[in-house]
């Protein structure tokens, strides 16, 4: 199993389900109140929904293209930028949807230039703050990658439940209900 067996399916299935939740909440507040949701926050210092669902998305590009040795597009830039701003301007959800299939997109069109990921290569991740993470690509994946990008979506989630939105463990889960045993259900 490569690297990009382990991200890309984790990067589709996450983000699948962060437009179900995205589209429950729309289904749940049928009175125009769901775009509200997008400035939500679980703690006052943390971003709202709406830089949640963009940094998420970012997090998924940034570790594929970082991984495939690909440069980042100013498309990347300017969403980090929109999630960064995201606190004055929320967008629509209509927007964060597309957001979410764009990043699918890219996702699937990184993976399928066949370019394999370089186990054991290094990756040098530089934080605006002037930090710099010295890791392999192993690293960065099990370290850095992946969890960044969890971080982004589970605070998406209880961002969600924390204002009221219907959501339960079978939302979270929906990828691996397909490998249910018959019958194990009660």
């Amino acid at each position: 199993m490569t690297l990009t067996d382990i991200l890309v399916p984790t990067y589709r299935n996450l983000l699948g389900a962060l437009s179900a939740w995205l589209g429950k909440a729309e289904a749940q507040r049928p009175d125009g109140t769901a775009e509200t949701l997008l400035t939500a926050r679980l703690a006052p210092d943390m971003s709202p929904l709406a830089t949640q669902i963009r940094f998420a998305c970012v997090q998924a590009q940034e570790g594929m293209l970082r991984l495939h040795d690909q440069v980042f597009p100013p498309e990347l830039t300017d969403l980090l930028n929109e999630g960064r701003n995201a606190g004055e301007q929320p967008g629509t959800l209509a927007q964060a949807q597309t957001r979410i299939r764009e990043t699918l997109d890219r996702i699937e069109a990184i993976a399928g230039t066949g370019r394999p990921i370089q186990e054991g290569a290094p990756v040098a991740h530089e934080l605006p703050q002037g930090l710099v993470f010295d890791f392999t690509t192993e690293q960065y994946v099990r370290d850095w990658a992946l969890p960044q990008f969890y971080f982004h979506v589970m605070t998406a989630y209880a961002i969600l439940r924390a204002q009221g939105v219907e959501l339960g463990k079978a939302d979270y889960i929906a990828q691996v209900l397909p490998y249910l045993r018959p019958g194990a259900s009660s």
